[in-house]
């Protein structure tokens, strides 16, 4: 700590304190014995050891890492003071899913239809049965550990663009652990958004910095975690335009998905349960065009009667109209498929694909807000969209948390109970569209100055 300064030393025995303050909320846990309360705050203490060697891995400097204690502190102070909340979803699914493998063998349960989430979350699932450690802490500490892992693949992307010297890829880091929609995910709500999304920001940094085999791998365990993978999918057939990639690299996607299947295969799950999950969930979300998510269809009149297959025909086709401009507009200017370009595009498909498609869900905009969060540490112009989406998504979020919607506004004697937040969303994904049009009708004008160079080699060579 010598080569630190006093500002940094301050900051990082604010960080230290935070870190050991978290151990009075998880002493406080309503579940479990001692034992179980000390193997808590020993899983959280290593997740935030985690975080602090990744960022000193990255070559973060001493000076840095010390000052960078106090938000990694506060990230997991916050954690902590939440892990005890329990929510609807995990009382009416993952406890009884938990459960069910307890009491059938653990791994040999995952033959059984046990929950609608794909086989990978499943060897989760069977492996905590078998620990005396109460399932609710560990589900949310295995959603933690991708928060950490998120934060990471943020920094590695920004770094693409800013340099390994910059401090925006730090700002980065801790922004993402710190994001209130990332918080709540996992460490309250107890889902795992986390995963698909940090595997998916990690998939990006490689296919943008010359590994399109581990881009395409990291997307294919993205996908067999979580369907709303697709929503950014689209992205890598703009990447194999732009020469990032080549088609047979992009083979790799279903050979990641193929070799996540294997352990339940020999299990002795059934072939068609595995491939069959994604169809079952989207057959689940039939009955109501809109579930609190800020999207075309929560624009629409509280009451109003709409014929659901024409509205979700509708709303599918938008989606899908809306991709095929965007690859033909990726396909028109190719040769100006520049780094920014391509983040451009990500933004503009993880924003438009769910604000048009059906039976969307309240934290369907995860990977929007996490790749618009690292896209406004990167460049500027990401900072309103960012701020849009996120707000949106954490109304979304505590309409749902609280059962209580944010905002109701009455227009013209009608009743709208989303309608501001998806306005937020639809001014991101225009600002979005308007940046990305300039963006490929001139070249590279909103990168570092030198970046477009290094992507023509970079292009070149990949």
């Amino acid at each position: 700590m010598k080569h630190c300064s006093p500002l940094s030393l301050s900051a990082g025995a604010g960080g230290l304190a935070l870190l050991l303050f978290s151990l009075f909320p998880v002493s406080e846990l309503s579940l479990g014995g001692p034992g179980s309360k000390a193997a808590v705050f020993v899983l959280l203490a290593a997740l935030a050891a985690l975080a602090l060697w990744l960022l000193r891995r990255t070559g973060c400097s001493p000076d840095r890492l010390c000052a960078l204690l106090l938000p990694v502190g506060l990230a997991f102070f916050l954690r902590a003071a939440l892990l005890d909340y329990v929510a609807d979803d995990y009382e009416i699914f993952l406890s009884q899913w938990v459960t069910t493998f307890r009491d059938n063998g653990g791994f040999a349960a995952i033959k059984l239809p046990i929950g609608n989430y794909n086989v990978p979350y499943l060897y989760f699932l069977a492996a905590i049965s078998y620990l005396p450690v109460p399932d609710l802490y560990l589900i949310k500490l295995f959603s933690i550990l991708f928060d950490v892992l998120l934060a990471w693949g943020g920094l590695r992307l920004a770094r693409r663009f800013t340099g390994r010297n910059s401090i925006r890829p730090l700002v980065c880091f801790c922004a993402l652990l710190l994001l209130p929609t990332v918080v709540l995910n996992g460490s309250l709500w107890g889902q795992c958004d986390a995963l698909y999304g940090a595997l998916t920001l990690h998939a990006l940094a490689d296919g943008l910095g010359g590994r399109p085999k581990a881009s395409a791998a990291l997307l294919g365990i993205a996908f067999s975690f979580k369907l709303q993978t697709v929503f950014i999918l689209p992205l890598w057939a703009v990447l194999w335009m732009a020469g990032r990639t080549r088609f047979r690299d992009l083979l790799c996607f279903p050979l990641a998905y193929a070799a996540t299947c294997v352990p339940a295969l020999l299990l002795g799950k059934p072939l068609g349960d595995i491939l069959g999950v994604y169809v079952g969930q989207t057959q689940d979300g039939a009955g109501a065009l809109n579930y609190n998510c800020a999207s075309i269809f929560s624009m629409v009149p509280y009451g109003t009667q709409i014929d659901e297959g024409f509205g979700a025909r509708l709303g599918i086709l938008a989606a899908l109209a809306l991709v095929a401009a965007l690859l033909i507009l990726a396909f028109l200017f190719r040769d100006r498929l520049d780094d920014g370009a391509l983040l451009l595009c990500g933004a503009v498909l993880t924003l438009s694909v769910p604000f048009f498609l059906p039976y969307m869900h309240d934290r369907y905009y995860f990977l929007a807000d996490v790749l618009t969060l690292a896209w406004a540490c990167i460049l500027p112009s990401g900072l309103p969209p960012a701020v849009l989406v996120q707000l949106a998504s954490l109304s979304a979020y505590l309409t749902y948390l609280r059962m209580k919607y944010t905002l109701i506004l009455t227009l013209g004697g009608q009743m709208f109970t989303m309608l501001l937040e998806s306005l937020m969303v639809l001014a991101a994904l225009i600002l979005a569209i308007s940046l990305l049009v300039r963006q490929l009708m001139r070249p590279s004008p909103c990168l570092p100055q030198g970046l477009g160079e290094k992507n023509k080699k970079s292009r070149k060579s990949g």
